[in-house]
């Protein structure tokens, strides 16, 4: 079914609302119509506003709330550098092996309730790693907060395309501008925190456990309707509006841009993971105070939250969004080379600088929504994008780590961060053009 809604620009389109969108439709989709009310579908709308934002909050603080702490996690432990650099790899590998099931369960048990039960297992590793008591329990509590975060990374587009199909850029923005919020307030105020709960690192980790905990509260309602909906007219409600499900005969690894998307995901979450936990230490280690670096690195990823709203909006009018990955592109080298020339000096340039390259993540997400025509193609592109593309971001941190230790400096690891940079550009240039999936992988 179908209901009018206005956009942001003050048009009025076409937005589908699936029958599970609504509890009190789920369970009987022949009736959708006179049991969905107006207000009710307002209310559904606003409720998934509301868990789109919160659960966007919460999708990295936990990496980089440990990106300020690093060096105090890491006399705690007693890690070298080189299990430190494994333990900044350990995002990218638990979104490529846990994102990959995402589709999977939402076919199973409906994208809100994964989405839930995602924001319930951040909780549980949040406030169990820091209380671990050693390397190994630290690196598995870690594992389940990052799993959350994995199927909510995959299936945050397929919501967007699902609810608001004519919306795809702002809502985009929208969950974007959420996420580097969160991202950059974990960075900002950890430190701080910690100071004021006494000083120990483990409490000033343990304190992003309640924010996530708050982002279970909006998808309950969806969990109760999935439920309703695996009745006897489960398939009915389901099958021809599902977003998670896969469109028969669609092999997404035949498509050549899904490839070039995967590979672009990949690069870019290589520097941002490698920005995120190591960016404090190259400030550290060049003088400037912890306090400061940790700061430095808030305004890295602050500096998304308005890009990320206006970016995301741009490319879904552009033909062609190669142009913006090229500009993206041209600020991290910038950056690099800031870092490498005068770290200490232009700290806040080249903060500034990595802040707008790491703005090909919403770029990345848009150009997912952008690149296949149905709810069902966006699960199979975002799962496949983001599996593959965190799979080959996984050596990247940890290579940083060792030419890090071994080569004693920063030049290395930077030339090294400057060379992706390339790569990134071009097929992010391929990723741009308006092709779409399902054409190529039929």
């Amino acid at each position: 079914m179908t209901t009018t809604g206005t956009t942001g620009t003050g048009d009025t389109r076409r937005a589908t609302i699936p029958q599970d969108a609504s509890p009190t439709a789920a369970g009987h989709p022949q009736d959708a119509a006179g049991a969905t009310t107006g207000a009710t579908r307002a209310w559904t709308a606003r409720v998934l506003v509301l868990g789109i934002v919160l659960t966007a909050l919460n999708l990295r603080p936990a990496i980089t709330s440990l990106g300020a702490l690093l060096e105090e996690v890491r006399d705690g432990l007693g890690m070298s550098g080189s299990v430190a650099g494994l333990l900044t790899s350990v995002p990218p590998l638990c979104f490529a092996v846990f994102g990959v099931m995402a589709p999977k369960l939402a076919r199973r048990f409906g994208p809100g309730a994964v989405i839930c039960a995602g924001m319930a297992a951040i909780t549980a590793g949040l406030l169990i790693r820091p209380y671990a008591g050693n390397t190994v329990g630290f690196l598995v509590a870690s594992a389940l907060a990052l799993m959350g975060i994995a199927v909510s990374n995959v299936l945050m587009p397929v919501i967007v395309k699902r609810w608001f199909p004519e919306r795809v850029g702002s809502m985009t923005g929208l969950y974007s501008m959420a996420l580097a919020l969160g991202t950059s307030a974990a960075a900002a105020v950890t430190v701080p925190l910690t100071d004021a709960m006494g000083g120990g690192w483990r409490p000033g980790l343990a304190v992003w456990g309640a924010l996530s905990a708050v982002a279970v509260l909006p998808w309950i309602p969806f969990v109760r309707a999935s439920r309703t909906a695996q009745g006897s007219d489960a398939s009915a409600a389901r099958a021809p509006h599902s977003g998670a499900g896969a469109p028969g005969g669609l092999r997404i690894s035949r498509s050549r841009t899904a490839w070039a998307l995967a590979v672009f995901f990949g690069l870019q979450a290589t520097a941002a993971y490698i920005t995120m936990g190591w960016m404090p230490q190259i400030f550290r280690d060049a003088g400037v105070p912890p306090g400061t670096a940790g700061v430095l690195l808030a305004v890295t990823m602050v500096m998304g939250v308005p890009l990320a709203f206006v970016i995301p909006r741009l490319a879904a009018r552009l033909p062609h969004q190669g142009p913006i990955v090229i500009a993206l592109g041209a600020c991290g080298l910038a950056g690099y080379a800031g870092l490498y020339l005068a770290p200490a000096a232009g700290a806040w340039a080249w903060a500034l600088l990595l802040g707008v390259s790491n703005c090909a993540f919403p770029l990345a997400l848009t150009m997912v929504g952008m690149r296949a025509r149905t709810g069902a193609g966006v699960a199979q592109l975002s799962a496949f994008a983001q599996s593959t593309g965190y799979l080959l971001s996984i050596p990247g941190p940890l290579l940083v780590g060792i030419l890090y230790q071994h080569s004693g400096g920063w030049g290395l690891p930077l030339a090294l961060m400057a060379v992706l940079m390339v790569p990134q550009m071009a097929v992010g240039v391929l990723a741009g053009r308006d092709r779409i999936v399902e054409d190529e992988a039929r």
